[in-house]
């Protein structure tokens, strides 16, 4: 490591210690943050995949194959599958947040932000701001199929906002723990990897798109508690009946407690890394 290389960390490290944004500016930094990872995705439109293909593809397929024999017919499945995909999508989504992420810091672009006097949170949380346009992306197809087929949520026009919201803030809870692993792992595919091995089974032993009364006991008592039926319980409970029940408030409740847990870990490690 050259000399130059040494004084220019030593100078950063000294702005850090002596510039201390005010929550105005760490709030602003953040939007500015946010506001390049959106020229990104603009640049790399591949980035939506995901979130246009797979809300469509997942809500006609799931509909017509398990419909009749679910539900005895597409449209009365309709209610059960549509919130069960809004879930479903959002919380695979957040996934990318912490692989793009991982690719951020092989390549050195936050190495750069943290020789900047700006908020250690900054770099984290811009990304994952802008990340909620992709989370409201995936939903919003999510019920347009929905409603192209039939489905007529019962909540009105407020129940459907309201779960719209719990949806995409769902998301942006999990973001945390993705952007967690992604300051930690090795390696983009390795979030990936992990990412899946922790979504795919709690997305699908949930109640996403069956009862989980038609399920074992042993497997029931599992569904009751995992965290994704909690948050599938309460879009139902707002979209289908209008109603801001306990699940709702359950499901809020962890959102919050992730981000407490998480925020401050992935930016931790953030700090020890870059």
């Amino acid at each position: 490591m050259s000399a130059l290389t040494v004084e220019h960390r030593i100078d950063a490290a000294k702005r850090r210690l002596t510039v201390r944004p005010t929550p105005r500016e760490t709030m602003s930094q953040t939007v500015t943050m946010a506001w390049r990872a959106l020229k990104k995705m603009r640049r790399n439109p591949e980035q939506f995949f995901d979130v246009i293909i797979q809300p469509l593809l997942f809500t006609a397929m799931f509909a017509f194959i398990f419909g009749g024999a679910l539900a005895g017919g597409v449209k009365a499945y309709l209610p059960t599958i549509i919130t069960g995909v809004l879930a479903q999508t959002s919380l695979t989504a957040c996934m990318a947040t912490g692989t793009q992420m991982r690719e951020d810091m092989e390549k050195g672009v936050f190495d750069r932000f943290r020789s900047l006097p700006i908020s250690r949170i900054a770099p984290l949380a811009g990304p994952m701001l802008a990340d909620v346009l992709r989370y409201g992306i995936a939903a919003t197809l999510t019920l347009a199929t929905g409603f192209a087929m039939g489905y007529r949520p019962g909540g009105g026009v407020g129940g459907v906002l309201a779960g719209w919201l719990l949806v995409v803030f769902a998301g942006w809870s999990l973001s945390w723990i993705f952007a967690w692993l992604g300051t930690i792992a090795r390696s983009a595919q390795a979030v990936q990897g992990i990412g899946m091995m922790i979504m795919f089974p709690l997305t699908f032993l949930s109640n996403a798109f069956v009862s989980q009364r038609t399920m074992p006991g042993w497997l029931e008592h599992f569904v009751n508690v995992n965290p994704v039926t909690l948050v599938i319980n309460a879009i139902r409970d707002l979209m289908n009946e209008g109603a801001m029940t306990v699940n709702v408030l359950w499901a809020l409740l962890g959102c919050v407690l992730i981000v407490a847990v998480f925020a401050p870990l992935a930016i931790r490690s953030y700090s020890r890394k870059v």
